[in-house]
């Protein structure tokens, strides 16, 4: 799994919001990886190409420097262009197998799977490197047209071999139960982003929901 194993896939997985001012991203996201995010996924859906690059090069670089996993959201051309450290694709992005073929065996490859045991099913045998299911909650963020009920982390643990990341309005209150169940990564943006504490204190208190496990 490129440069990075198992291990780090666990805890804090820190997804960016769509913020266009660059330097403000780097601030909060480097606060969030100082005080233990366990990997970042760079997303930004209305950016243009030049801005994503922009960000993405910077990200990576920051991610780079604090020893984490860089993971980009949807483009493809972009992860291999940066050689980022993994992909992460949703149910309307390029197929997980056309991914993976892409990216090769080494690098971190993420589905979405929503609420949803047969995708996940399909994502592993294609070459997935973790299972994401949500919407749990209500998002600031993204809309899902249907609630994950909370017993798909305990149904996935045991048909599936990969670590589980759920996601969809998480907080540290409410994914305490389900990283109780088992989940291996909560991502958050709006609960670590726009906190109404600092960056850092915000990912520090997943930080510790993960260590208390």
């Amino acid at each position: 799994m490129n440069r990075f194993d198992a291990a780090a896939l666990r805890g804090l997985y820190l997804v960016t919001p769509d913020w266009d001012d660059t330097a403000a991203l780097l601030q909060a996201s480097e606060a969030a990886l100082q005080a233990g995010a366990a990997l970042l996924q760079y997303r930004h859906k209305s950016a243009g190409p030049a801005q994503r690059l922009e960000q993405a090069g910077a990200l990576q670089a920051l991610c780079a420097r604090y020893g984490k996993p860089f993971i980009i959201n949807d483009y493809l051309d972009l992860a291999l262009q940066l050689d980022a450290d993994g992909l992460h694709v949703g149910g309307t992005d390029i197929a997980v197998r056309q991914a993976r073929a892409a990216l090769g065996p080494d690098k971190i490859l993420g589905a979405s799977c929503y609420g949803s045991l047969d995708l996940a099913q399909a994502a592993q045998e294609q070459g997935a490197s973790y299972l994401a299911f949500g919407g749990f909650y209500p998002s600031r963020v993204k809309k899902y047209e249907v609630a994950t009920q909370p017993d798909i982390i305990n149904q996935a643990l045991q048909r599936f071999t990969l670590p589980c990341v759920v996601i969809g309005g998480m907080t540290v209150e409410n994914s305490a139960p389900l990283v109780a169940r088992g989940a291996q990564m909560v991502a958050a943006i709006s609960s670590v982003y726009m906190a109404q504490q600092p960056p850092g204190p915000a990912a520090a208190e997943f930080v510790r929901l993960f260590a208390a496990g």
